[in-house]
C-alpha cells in the first residue's frame, strides 16, 4: 500500500542509501546534500521535513521517497510548490502518481492553497509525463533559469488549479 507519511528515525538508512544515488538526485536541488550522511538524514527527520505538507512516501510501511508542497509567501501564498523524488528501484510503478494524487488532495482540501505547481528541470522527461498524467498543465520554459553542477537546465514549469467556488 502507498502511504504518505511524517518521517521517522527508522527512515534514516534509506534515507542515506536513496539520497547517495546520483540518478536519484540528478534533477533535485543542491540544497540536497551531496554525498548525502547520516548527520543529514538526522537533521532532515528531526528538523527539515516537519512542515505539514512534508511527507514521506512509503509502500508497505517501507520509504521508497519524499513529497512535498512549500507555501508561497506574501503575494503567493496562495501557491504552493511540489516537489518529489522517488528510490530508483521504484521508479514507473505508479508510486509518484499516487502520492501527487494524494498529496494534491489533502492540498485542495484542506488549504486555502488554489495553485500547484513544479519546476522541472530540462532533461527531466519522466517527470514532466508524470506532472501531465496528474493533471498538470505545462506554463512555461525560462531558459537556463537552473544551474547546478556547473551547467545550465531550461525550467520548465507545470501548475494544477484547484476549482473555485463561487464565493472565491
Amino acid at each position: 500500500m502507498i502511504a504518505l507519511r511524517d518521517f521517522t528515525q527508522n527512515d534514516m538508512g534509506n534515507l542515506v542509501t536513496i539520497l547517495n544515488d546520483a540518478a536519484v538526485t540528478q534533477f533535485l536541488s543542491p540544497k540536497i546534500p551531496f554525498p548525502y550522511t547520516t548527520e543529514d538524514a538526522l537533521w532532515w527527520v528531526e528538523e527539515g521535513s516537519r512542515g505539514d505538507l512534508t511527507k514521506a512516501i512509503s509502500v508497505d510501511g517501507q520509504l521508497v521517497g519524499c513529497i512535498g508542497v512549500t507555501r508561497g509567501d506574501y503575494e503567493y501564498q496562495k501557491s504552493g510548490e511540489i516537489g518529489s523524488w522517488i528510490a530508483r528501484e521504484y521508479w514507473r510503478k505508479g508510486i509518484a502518481g499516487s502520492a501527487i494524487q494524494q498529496i494534491t488532495d489533502v492540498v485542495f482540501s484542506g488549504t486555502d492553497i488554489v495553485r500547484l505547481f513544479a519546476t522541472v528541470f530540462s532533461g527531466n522527461i519522466a517527470s514532466m509525463r508524470l506532472l501531465l498524467k496528474s493533471g498538470f498543465t505545462q506554463e512555461a520554459v525560462l531558459q537556463k533559469a537552473i544551474f547546478k553542477n556547473g551547467q545550465y537546465f531550461d525550467s520548465h514549469i507545470f501548475a494544477k488549479l484547484r476549482p473555485l467556488n463561487n464565493t472565491e
